[in-house]
């Protein structure tokens, strides 16, 4: 692990500690201000780490003139349009779906040597663990953004994973300690940050202080130096791409004659919705880069 990484995994856990402290103590944003800050942050800290897909396309595909990155677009596009379709279509098996497959991309945050099972436990710890105490709160939360009637199937099963993910984790930490300690302080600075804080603000912080910067310093990490400037300037780019989609969407809602949905619903999903269908093509390049021997997410 660079540096680098150390700071940022330090900085993490002294976060997580803050946070916890702070929950425990009662401090906590209304309602509404959790809602809003969780988009203003995951849009500004959280999903710029995804806008470095182009460094993957252009060292995959040989992506460089206007017609390559036309092409890479629309397939990027299609696919994100697809989850879209799901939610509006299925929405419990698109939250099923999304709640694996976040769990699963989210074990690749650890060092490597971290098992397969270890990977899946704290991938899955963010997502599982706050159902333990803040069982109703995460099923309202998934309600607005799937809808009761998905979050009344999945927030159950959730809440009966808790204690044994708990279980498993605690072991498997106890076993990771002996190789590295600040993995292991990382595992549970994250677990115990899931089981305190409320679940919007464990997931917030865990997507922005941990998941995104983990990822935006190992793909920069890799680059030659002088292709790190270049890199930034294209996921710069796409970065205000989403930020201009995502302040269309929020200008038409707010302008809309009839508002559907309260606000915290429709933020919620504008979000989570997105983030989601981002996170499908965003897996599928990972795992290619992977397979290909380029630095993906490990």
């Amino acid at each position: 692990m660079t540096p680098g990484l150390r700071l940022q995994g330090r900085v993490f856990c002294l976060l997580a500690l803050a946070l916890v402290i702070a929950s425990v103590a009662g401090v906590r944003l209304t309602p509404l201000h959790e809602v809003l800050a969780t988009a203003a942050l995951i849009s500004l800290l959280g999903m710029p780490h995804g806008a470095l897909d182009v460094v993957f396309a252009r060292q995959l595909f040989g992506v460089s003139d206007l017609k390559g990155w036309a092409l890479f677009s629309l397939l990027y596009i299609g696919l994100a349009a697809c989850v879209v379709g799901v939610w509006f279509l299925a929405p419990t098996l698109f939250l099923c779906a999304f709640l694996v497959l976040s769990a699963l991309h989210f074990g690749g945050d650890p060092a490597a040597g971290v098992s397969t099972l270890a990977r899946v436990l704290y991938g899955g710890a963010v997502i599982v663990l706050p159902a333990l105490w803040h069982g109703a709160e995460l099923q309202r939360l998934l309600g607005l953004v799937a809808g009761p009637d998905s979050a009344a199937v999945v927030a159950p099963v959730l809440s009966q994973m808790a204690a044994p993910w708990l279980a498993a984790s605690v072991l498997a930490c106890v076993v990771q300690a002996k190789t590295s300690r600040l993995a292991a302080l990382e595992w549970v600075a994250l677990a115990v940050l899931a089981l305190a804080a409320p679940p919007l603000v464990a997931f917030t912080a865990y997507f922005c202080a941990m998941h995104s910067p983990r990822h935006i310093l190992r793909t920069l990490a890799n680059l030659p130096r002088f292709e790190a400037p270049s890199a930034v300037a294209l996921a710069m780019w796409a970065t205000l791409a989403v930020f201009a989609v995502q302040a269309v969407i929020g200008w038409w809602s707010s302008h809309a004659p009839i508002r559907v949905l309260p606000v915290q619903a429709w933020v919620m999903q504008l979000v989570f919705v997105g983030l989601a269908a981002l996170t499908l093509p965003h897996m599928v390049l990972l795992e290619k880069a992977r397979r290909e021997g380029l630095p993906a997410h490990r």
